[in-house]
């Protein structure tokens, strides 16, 4: 099982996006109410592990859930958008 973030490293990692791109913040996608119940549920337990935390950046993307071959749902994020920006 994973513990959390990773250490803090002496690298910085950035992304490089084409010249003039603008800021990238997408709405989120309309979701049925069971959707959305599962969508916060799978965002506290990941919370609450430590595998992510609360944003801060002007930058956004949807996410959405992919039902896997199980039944159980996947979060996804859509970064196409950001994707087509980078370099």
């Amino acid at each position: 099982e994973i513990p959390g973030f990773p250490p803090t490293r002496e690298v910085e990692f950035f992304i490089d996006l084409h010249p003039g791109t603008r800021l990238i913040s997408e709405s989120p996608y309309r979701m049925a109410p069971a959707e959305l119940t599962e969508l916060k549920g799978q965002i506290e337990d990941l919370l609450g592990k430590g595998f992510i935390r609360p944003s801060v950046s002007p930058w956004g993307a949807p996410v959405l859930l992919v039902k896997k071959k199980d039944g159980k749902s996947r979060l996804c994020v859509d970064y196409r958008k950001l994707n087509k920006a980078t370099i």
